[in-house]
């Protein structure tokens, strides 16, 4: 059970103010448009019952706050009116002005009193590390992930340097990157709001992503992990070959594993308040990530949240130093969810039973 609240704590929970705070465990159907996608999906894991480390959402309202603010939205938009999205120097340049005018802009006093305070609630003693993470309000659509687009920081000490983080989140919607992305999908620039989560985090021993389909080929009837040792970033940003594990979704057994030599890892440094790319012991290098019993148990995960959300998903998972698996992002697959299936075909025996039973119903016209 959760332990009651002190008397403190329970004061800067009235603090915080609803406009611009969403926690994760009891955010509402009707909160998800302010969360962005990211945070939307955590806290409706949560609400399925999946472990998910603890945490909140800083709304779009505190973004569209910051923008209101002496006339940044103007700066912004004058940036904005003669973007040209195919020319890399001009727009670049755009995208640092940008960003230098939302860093550089004061958030609204009750903005960051609100941050401060739901930091407190979770870490009384100004010391928990979280991840802060960018959650825009057109990410993890089915037809546009957004995935990579806006910035994270890992291992983040401190009320003073969540409030930067927050606003840096902020500024890289306007990433080159990020801008151009948004105009090949007709999605806006200004338009789109953004959201920012706060989540305690992980000492992860190992993490990675798993994919309730076959990325290479489509096969629904399977889950890919990709693991390795320390944080996941390393395997989501591809600066590492992780381990990789094929496992039959029905039966759930493991298929196929392709043990890679992992010599680096991103780990956290409690002491510095950051994360660290360190050498991996040589006799753990080519070492499996994971476990017999964990890659189960992750592919588990996948089917579940497969199946409660609808369609095939995209998971970034863990496993903290004592074991524990969490869920920390799930999106939806956007690749081969988006093409329409192909012709079938027969199999005999087991396969074409598990075909058939996997095969995604087709609609008759």
């Amino acid at each position: 059970m959760t332990a009651p609240l002190s008397p403190t704590l329970t004061a800067q929970a009235a603090m915080i103010d609803a406009r611009y705070i969403l926690p994760f465990e009891t955010a509402q159907d009707a909160d998800h448009p302010r969360m962005g996608g990211k945070c939307a999906s955590l806290a409706r894991m949560i609400a399925m019952g999946v472990p998910v480390p603890r945490g909140f959402a800083v709304a779009t309202d505190a973004y569209a706050a910051h923008l209101a603010a002496g006339g940044l939205n103007a700066a912004i938009r004058a940036q904005l009116s003669h973007l040209d999205t195919h020319n890399v120097t001009d727009e670049e340049a755009r995208s640092q002005a940008i960003r230098q005018l939302v860093n550089d802009r004061a958030m609204p006093p009750e903005v960051e009193a609100a941050i401060r305070a739901a930091y407190a609630l979770m870490a009384p003693a100004d010391d928990l590390p979280v991840a802060v993470r960018s959650s825009a309000t057109a990410e993890d659509m089915p037809d546009a992930s957004f995935a990579g687009q806006q910035d994270t920081y890992l291992w983040v000490v401190g009320a003073d340097e969540v409030v930067a983080k927050v606003r840096a989140c902020w500024s890289s919607l306007f990433t080159a990157r990020a801008m151009s992305y948004r105009a090949d999908h007709d999605l806006g620039q200004i338009e789109v709001l953004m959201a920012v989560a706060v989540q305690e985090m992980v000492d992860a021993r190992s993490a990675g992503v798993a994919m309730t389909l076959d990325p290479i080929n489509g096969d629904r009837t399977k889950i890919v992990i990709d693991a390795s040792w320390g944080l996941g970033e390393s395997v989501v940003s591809g600066e590492i070959t992780p381990d990789n594990f094929l496992v039959e979704k029905v039966l759930m057994q493991v298929q196929k594993r392709k043990i890679s030599v992992k010599t680096h890892e991103i780990i956290a440094d409690p002491a510095a308040r950051c994360t660290v790319d360190r050498e991996v012991e040589a006799d753990r290098q080519s070492q499996p990530s994971l476990s017999d019993d964990e890659v189960i148990a992750v592919a588990q995960l996948a089917r579940r949240l497969e199946k409660a959300i609808g369609g095939p998903q995209d998971l970034e998972w863990a496993i903290d130093r004592q074991g524990r698996l969490v869920a920390l992002q799930c999106r939806p697959e956007t690749v081969w969810s988006q093409k329409k299936a192909a012709p079938q075909s027969f199999a005999m025996g087991i396969e074409g039973v598990l075909g058939t039973l996997m095969a995604p119903i087709q609609n008759k016209n």
